[in-house]
Order: structure tokens, then sequence, then C-alpha cells
């Protein structure tokens, strides 16, 4: 590492290590707390249950997909279109993998599953327009 100077197996390895150097800048879509370092940390927070906004994973899970839902740039990234509410919400249950990557079709229970497979594997670090 270029960094801090540790040694790694592999170029996989060292790419999950280089994780721990990014700035803590990105915020929580539902409460705002900027302390993640990728879009892909904030949504996991979501998605356990502990974010202050979102109370419980069920929940939790419902308003990240209704969330992505109404994010026109995740069409594209979403297995099913769901059906949309006149305020642009999501309506009825969030499908069992719900999230597609669209350069090599793996499907993705949650979206933080998601992000970090796009950011590890595709190099692409802004797939959400909130941040």
């Amino acid at each position: 590492c270029g960094e801090c100077y540790r040694n790694f197996n592999s170029q996989n390895e060292l790419n999950m290590h280089m994780q721990v150097h990014r700035p803590r800048n990105v915020a929580c879509p539902v409460c705002g707390e900027q302390r993640f370092r990728s879009g892909a940390n904030a949504v996991q927070h979501v998605e356990s249950g502990f974010c202050k906004g979102c109370l419980g994973k069920d929940n939790a899970r419902q308003q990240i997909y209704n969330f992505a839902a109404s994010q026109r740039s995740m069409g594209q990234y979403m297995t099913e279109r769901p059906l949309l509410t006149y305020g642009g919400s999501a309506s009825g249950p969030v499908p069992d993998m719900p999230y597609c990557c669209q350069e090599c079709n793996k499907s993705f229970r949650q979206l933080s599953q998601l992000l970090q497979h796009q950011d590890q594997k595709h190099g692409n670090r802004r797939m959400l327009s909130y941040y």
C-alpha cells in the first residue's frame, strides 16, 4: 500500500484495503449523517436498521427500495420496474433480488451489495445521485 506500506497477497486484497484510506465524506440518504467512505457504506447503515431515520431492517429495506425506485438513474439497476404512486414512490413489496448489475447481470438482494460490487468489480463509485 502506498499510503501505509502494508503488503498484500493480491491486487484484490490491496483494493479492499484501500477503502480505509478514503475520506469519510459520504452522507446517509435518510438521516444525513456524514461519516461514510462510500455510498455502499451509507446504504449499509440504513439497511442495518440502525439509522435514526429508518427504524428496523424490514422498514429500512422498503425505504431503500422506494428511494432507489424514485431515482431515474437507478432504473437500469432494478430487476423489475416497480409501480410508482402519484408521489413518485414505489408501491408493493420488495422483490427478493431487486437489484441487478448491468455490466455482468449479477443480481443482488440489497442495494449496498450492488454498490459495493460496482465499486470493487467495475470501478463505479457514483451510482446514486444523492451524494
